[in-house]
């Protein structure tokens, strides 16, 4: 596998994440808000390990979110503006896993999906060759800005 192939897989996989969490969110009954927010943790983490593997740095097995966006930040300073973003999603790692760890409601998990996604297309947006639509055919994205479909 190349090393572009690589970076393709890492979006690939986060994609895959943040459409679990929509589905565990939007389309299950009762909503599944504990996993929806663990997903959106996991499609942060691998669209910024993405983007490490991209600049030619083999990300640490770390999963701490903005320890990750500050390896991110020392190749391009513009991922400042998605550090606060990585401190709300960095909970939902290891908490959602365990049960009476935090039980998210309603609010807090369409805000972690809006986060998440936002990460995910900025991250994305950073390699001139990844094309975000190529990962959710025939779904609809929100878009970064207004976190509103499109």
């Amino acid at each position: 596998m190349s090393e572009f192939e690589l970076v393709k897989e890492w979006f690939r996989f986060a994609a895959n994440d943040l459409i679990v969490a929509r589905h565990c969110y939007q389309d299950l009954h009762p909503k599944q808000t504990e996993i929806a927010c663990y997903h959106c943790q996991q499609c942060v983490e691998k669209a910024l390990k993405g983007f490490l593997i991209f600049k030619g740095i083999e990300p640490s097995k770390i999963h701490i979110l903005p320890q990750l966006c500050q390896m991110c930040m020392e190749l391009d300073t513009s991922f400042s503006t998605m550090l606060d973003k990585c401190n709300y999603l960095t909970q939902f790692g290891s908490a959602m896993r365990y049960p009476q760890e935090l039980s998210p409601d309603d609010s807090i998990t369409t805000s972690a999906i809006a986060k998440a996604n936002d990460v995910f297309v900025f991250c994305a947006s950073k390699i001139p060759e990844i094309n975000t639509a190529d990962f959710f055919p025939g779904a609809a994205m929100l878009d970064a800005e207004t976190n509103r479909q499109t």
